[in-house]
């Protein structure tokens, strides 16, 4: 029997031709159907809801939404190899921190209050002492932070203005480096034409030269490290957001970031060196002909504070490449010699072997007592 919905076109002999739906009385049957299954589904959804959420093959719907999401924060782990020194490294770094802050402070009053100190070496000089207050000022805070017991949590934009301001600061002191030894090479190599070589106009545009260089250093390091997904893991094995501690927490491939965060600071490194010897070979070279001994001793003291601080600061960098073998503690140190004690050293190297500036430190001394007294 043919069904009343399906009718057929025959020919005059008897052949049936493809056959025409009716598609009104379809529709209608289609309806009813579909009505009637979502009844059903509607009457068993919540013991199949219950079901799935009961299953112990299912992970819980928290877990596997942190997998897809963005981190918001990471939590430092620390200096490796520490674990219950804590007390101990924070009465130490503390007070490394403070004497830091407390010496790099008394030489920018030295050189603003003295008008026998306004020359390009101690512009330089004031300019590094700034700097020697700011650089460790991005990880010694936070570090003293959980030291102290307190959480090691740093939220993601911390941690990133951590990584970009440790770069920027860092390489901008390299920098400053290099070109207080061209200063110091004008001063013993060219002392007749000194004052016309480093006029004020130039000292300011090494100064902003650099800025702008270490600026762009830094964000592109910042940016190559950020512009990742960090969705898994969020422990930092280290004591502040670096490059190296940061990248192997990126949810995708990190080998661009890393090759170029290595090449950059490497070819910095290296650049800044190079000028610094350059500079100090020359400047070597012409005390070695000056003729007279006082001469000599005079040429030297000008130039022994500053090369002093560059060996404090290239000094544990270059320990850390002569390694055989990379070493987790010793890497930490170096940084920690790097970011934190170097500037310290800083402060006393050119307080106890300059004698302008012990002398103006003196004058500020007697004249603060005198104040406080009256």
């Amino acid at each position: 029997m043919v069904p009343s919905q399906i009718c057929f076109h025959c020919t005059t002999t008897g052949t049936p031709e493809f056959p025409i739906l009716n598609f009104n009385i379809i529709f209608k049957q289609r309806l009813v159907v579909i009505n009637a299954l979502g009844l059903y589904l509607s009457q068993i959804r919540p013991h199949i809801r219950a079901s799935c959420l009961s299953s112990p093959q299912d992970p819980p719907a928290r877990n596997m939404r942190n997998d897809t999401e963005e981190l918001k924060e990471f939590l430092l782990l620390g200096i490796p190899q520490t674990e219950g020194l804590e007390p101990v490294l924070f009465v130490i770094f503390s007070a490394i921190y403070l004497f830091t802050l407390l010496g790099n402070l008394l030489i920018i009053v030295a050189i603003t209050s003295s008008s026998t100190l306004r020359t390009p070496m101690y512009f330089f000089l004031g300019l590094l002492s700034i700097l020697d207050i700011l650089f460790p000022s991005v990880t010694c805070p936070k570090m003293l932070f959980y030291l102290s017991g307190r959480s090691r949590a740093i939220s993601y934009e911390g941690c990133a203005a951590q990584l970009f301001f440790y770069h920027f600061l860092g390489s901008t002191e390299g920098c400053l480096y290099s070109v207080m030894a061209y200063d110091r090479f004008v001063a013993i190599c060219h002392p007749l034409r000194y004052m016309l070589i480093m006029r004020p106009g130039v000292c300011v545009g090494l100064v902003m030269a650099a800025l702008l260089v270490d600026c762009l250093h830094a964000t592109i390091l910042m940016s190559l490290t950020f512009q990742l997904p960090y969705c898994g893991p969020n422990q930092v094995a280290y004591f502040f957001c670096d490059i190296p501690a940061v990248l192997p927490l990126a949810c995708a491939d990190s080998s661009l970031a890393q090759r170029v965060g290595s090449t950059n600071v490497g070819f910095l490194v290296l650049l800044f060196w190079f000028s610094v010897c350059a500079s100090y070979t020359r400047i070597g070279i012409a005390i070695l002909r000056i003729r007279s001994a006082e001469g000599k001793q005079k040429a030297f003291s000008t130039c022994s504070a500053h090369l002093t601080a560059i060996l404090c600061a290239y000094g544990p960098v270059i320990i850390i490449y002569l390694q055989p073998t990379p070493n987790a503690l010793v890497g930490a140190m170096v940084q920690i010699l790097n970011n934190i004690v170097s500037p310290m050293l800083n402060s006393l190297i050119y307080s106890l072997r300059n004698k302008e500036v012990k002398s103006s430190l003196k004058r500020v001394f007697h004249k603060v007592v005198f104040t406080a007294l009256e």
